[in-house]
């Protein structure tokens, strides 16, 4: 595939971070799983883009679908990110990872974005409008994105 590369959870963040550092339209994150730990590395980017007035949507589990500490780290982690204007959208047995962003970078694999701490994963990451543009229509995210 071209102008595709693979990252594995030592490398993913600092790539995507540099993405998401670029993005000028919208950010699509689908991680069924979030954590405070995660939001927190993540959600001074995230306050950035939204300060740019970049759309960002999360599209994720709802909270109820977990269980004990996962279920009060998510509904903290949504709260916040909805004070910040983030959309986020709740898909009942969700469990998609991945990334588009600005419809033109994606990425996919097992690693769960909002949430990864330790374990062995991999996410590739894609340049393709294109393909960025069949993802986003087949996860159901037209209407947010149609520019």
């Amino acid at each position: 595939m071209e102008n595709s590369s693979l990252y594995d959870q030592n490398t993913f963040y600092g790539q995507f971070e540099r993405d998401l550092r670029r993005a000028r339209h919208e950010v699509i994150i689908e991680s069924p799983f979030i954590t405070t730990r995660r939001m927190a590395a993540l959600l001074p980017i995230l306050t950035k883009l939204r300060r740019r007035g970049v759309m960002v949507i999360i599209n994720t589990k709802d909270p109820v679908e977990h269980d004990g500490d996962y279920c009060r780290q998510a509904l903290e982690a949504v709260s916040m990110m909805q004070e910040m204007g983030i959309l986020v959208l709740y898909t009942i047995g969700h469990h998609r990872k991945l990334a588009i962003i600005d419809s033109e970078v994606f990425y996919e694999g097992s690693l769960n974005i909002l949430s990864f701490s330790d374990s062995c994963e991999i996410m590739r990451r894609v340049v393709s409008s294109v393909q960025a543009e069949q993802l986003i229509d087949f996860i159901g995210m037209k209407n947010y994105v149609d520019r």
